[in-house]
């Protein structure tokens, strides 16, 4: 496992989801912190780096939210509102797990037991005003070491 710490202003948003997207090696993608971290709109700076036209919106009440990609497209779920893991199976979750596109989960410890091993996970934290910390954990069996840890600040 290895994770890459990123300290930064909201002004520096883009110039490190583009740096985040440089460190991806799944297309699955687990975002956690706490409501109003920032989720979404880091999201939003991704969707950007990945050459998307479209604006990300939190998907809490559709559950989903599907983004054009050049070549493919981003699905981003919203699991917040889900009471049972039966509501993700009533709404087709396998099929987009099956998908082979992007996929952003929001909340994903409510669907853990459904989570493909591959994923990566992202976690935002709000240290104080404009200023977030976020932390890129990659499961990744090719490396020699089990945690490397390697942290940049913008």
């Amino acid at each position: 496992m290895k994770t890459i710490e990123f300290t930064y202003h909201l002004k520096d948003i883009d110039a490190i989801a583009a740096s985040v997207l440089e460190h991806l090696d799944t297309k699955t993608i687990l975002f956690n912190g706490s409501m109003g971290a920032g989720k979404t709109t880091f999201i939003n700076a991704l969707l950007k780096a990945m050459q998307s036209s479209d604006v990300a919106t939190s998907p809490t009440f559709s559950i989903v939210n599907e983004y054009a990609l050049p070549g493919d497209k981003v699905y981003h779920f919203d699991f917040y509102r889900l009471e049972s893991i039966d509501e993700a199976y009533n709404f087709g979750i396998e099929d987009y797990l099956d998908s082979n596109h992007w996929l952003f989960m929001e909340w994903p410890e409510r669907v853990e037991e459904l989570l493909p091993e591959d994923s990566q996970t992202i976690t935002i934290t709000d240290l104080n005003d404009h200023v977030r910390s976020l932390k890129l954990t990659i499961n990744t069996k090719h490396l020699t070491k089990k945690t490397a840890i390697k942290t940049v600040k913008f």
